[in-house]
């Protein structure tokens, strides 16, 4: 059976894969690209386009830096007590919330050294938002928690 500490662990090291993965791309997003250009990765399907939003979520809750990262820290609390006992019981659940706190983390970092987040993300014909690793990362691990409930449920 997992400790309390190889879940923390578990946690951890996938939340600093993806703030590593997450910074790096938006660092050359930074060097490599003005704000507003974008380029062509998949024709008529995907484009990086560089884009600094200084809002939160799908453009929503307003520019307040210190607001903005209040939010984050109190989703990622209900969270973790939403999911703390999965998490010892699953590693996909452990999984996914390394995946949101480490997309969340990754955000934050932005909203401290730029006073707006990276996006660069850009499914133009699919999506009408630009997004970037941490957003997918945040979105994937949430999906993963929805769905890791759902067959819990089902299987009780």
């Amino acid at each position: 059976m997992l400790t309390r500490k190889s879940d923390t662990l578990t946690v951890g090291l996938v939340a600093a894969i993806v703030i590593a993965l997450d910074q790096w791309a938006k660092w050359w997003v930074v060097k490599s690209f003005m704000p507003g250009e974008s380029r062509m990765v998949v024709d008529r399907l995907l484009k990086w386009t560089y884009e600094q939003n200084t809002h939160g979520a799908f453009g929503f809750f307003g520019s307040n830096t210190f607001l903005l990262i209040a939010m984050a820290v109190v989703v990622l609390v209900v969270f973790w007590m939403a999911f703390k006992d999965s998490a010892h019981k699953s590693l996909v659940v452990r999984i996914a919330f390394g995946m949101i706190v480490g997309g969340a983390i990754g955000n934050i970092v932005d909203r401290l050294h730029y006073k707006f987040v990276v996006d660069f993300i850009d499914f133009y014909r699919i999506w009408p938002n630009i997004f970037n690793v941490a957003d997918a990362c945040i979105t994937t691990g949430v999906a993963l928690l929805i769905l890791s409930s759902l067959v819990t449920r089902r299987r009780a």
